[in-house]
């Protein structure tokens, strides 16, 4: 699933940055890095941009940047499968049902 389609409350791991290189290393440089904790805070009222906590810090990014940043549910969160795929580009299996 992608930072995108996660909803207020939840916590999460981020397991992968797409995009082109210089994208990826700017979210990298905001502390994007694989297995880092980050919980999303809340939407603004047209859907975007998103709030994140993440290593102490809030921050907001667009929607639209959050669709690259794959990411899965930290351990005592809800389960289930309702993974939804990143853009083609850097689209990864879901890890319940190696769909893509």
């Amino acid at each position: 699933m992608t930072l995108a389609h996660a909803r207020p409350g939840e916590r999460l791991i981020v397991e992968k940055i797409g995009g082109e290189r210089a994208f990826r290393r700017r979210l990298m440089e905001l502390g994007f890095v694989p297995g880092t904790p980050v919980e999303l805070v809340g939407v603004a009222p047209f859907g975007d941009p998103i709030e994140l906590l993440m290593r102490g810090c809030n921050l907001s990014i667009r929607r639209g940047e959050a669709l690259w940043i794959a990411v899965r549910r930290a351990a005592g969160s809800a389960g289930g499968c309702d993974e939804v795929p990143m853009p083609a580009a850097a689209a990864m299996p879901c890890r319940s049902c190696d769909r893509r």
